[in-house]
């Protein structure tokens, strides 16, 4: 997969990818150190996987940091954005990947706690480093930005459900984001092939990627569905502040 944008045309600005050692949010901040962003790899107990990300970044001549955070903890959002600041001296881009609730172990809760009050709660501590106005993007599914209207598979009825809480809960700040010159963008994807949500859901419904791919005609994989948070990251902001990426027919909007 080709990176979508130039070699050098993000010369100069500092992104944040959060939930960024793997999957999605590698092949986005790949893309993005390519493209000249000094870029902060940020991870939640994945050290090893982080550095050895930051690693292949510096040897391809770009500039990477690993930093690792639980987003649902103030005290650790604090260190990462000191680090950030630090580092960098500050943040021009926030892509707001990193998400979850299908875990086990970790309260009923979770999913709120992290698809909406830490992607809330993350956004407000970056934009303080955004000092000369910033794009943020914050990455969803259809699954969950139609949950409302089209119901998802009861597996992931929760997640979803706390997905769209969070764009709800971001969507609201866009005026305060606009006083202070920041762009908000939402990219909204179909089930992405081989992320680790795809395969949980398909070991407890199994089938469901198959019967989604045969329905939509085709399914993302990582790197492409990565190319298209990229591009949100440079192009123009849609009126509604929101990306659909691939097939919508089989959703209803409201």
């Amino acid at each position: 997969m080709l990176n979508p944008l130039a070699a050098g045309s993000l010369e100069g600005k500092r992104a944040l990818v959060t939930g960024s050692s793997r999957g999605i949010g590698a092949d986005t901040v790949k893309f993005l150190a390519q493209a000249g962003a000094k870029v902060v790899v940020n991870y939640r107990n994945k050290e090893a996987r982080a550095v050895k990300l930051v690693d292949a970044i510096t040897a391809d001549g770009g500039t990477a940091i690993a930093v690792g955070a639980d987003l649902t903890d103030e005290a650790s959002r604090r260190e990462l954005f000191a680090s950030i600041e630090s580092a960098y001296g500050g943040l021009d881009v926030l892509v707001l990947n990193a998400s979850g609730g299908m875990e086990s172990g970790l309260g009923e809760d979770y999913a709120l706690k992290l698809n909406r009050d830490a992607q809330v709660e993350t956004l407000k501590g970056a934009i303080e480093l955004m000092k000369d106005g910033g794009r943020v993007v914050f990455v969803t599914s259809h699954q969950a930005h139609f949950i409302r209207t089209t119901p998802t598979m009861p597996e992931y009825e929760a997640v979803a459900s706390s997905k769209r809480a969070g764009e709800d809960a971001l969507l609201a700040l866009v005026p305060e984001l606009a006083e202070r010159g920041v762009e908000f963008v939402v990219v909204s994807g179909d089930m992405i092939e081989g992320t680790i949500t795809a395969t949980l859901l398909d070991r407890l419904n199994p089938g469901a990627i198959a019967a989604r791919r045969e329905e939509a005609g085709k399914l993302y994989n990582v790197q492409e569905f990565a190319a298209e948070v990229t591009k949100a990251v440079v192009e123009p902001v849609p009126a509604d502040n929101l990306r659909l990426i691939g097939d919508t027919s089989g959703f209803v909007t409201e």
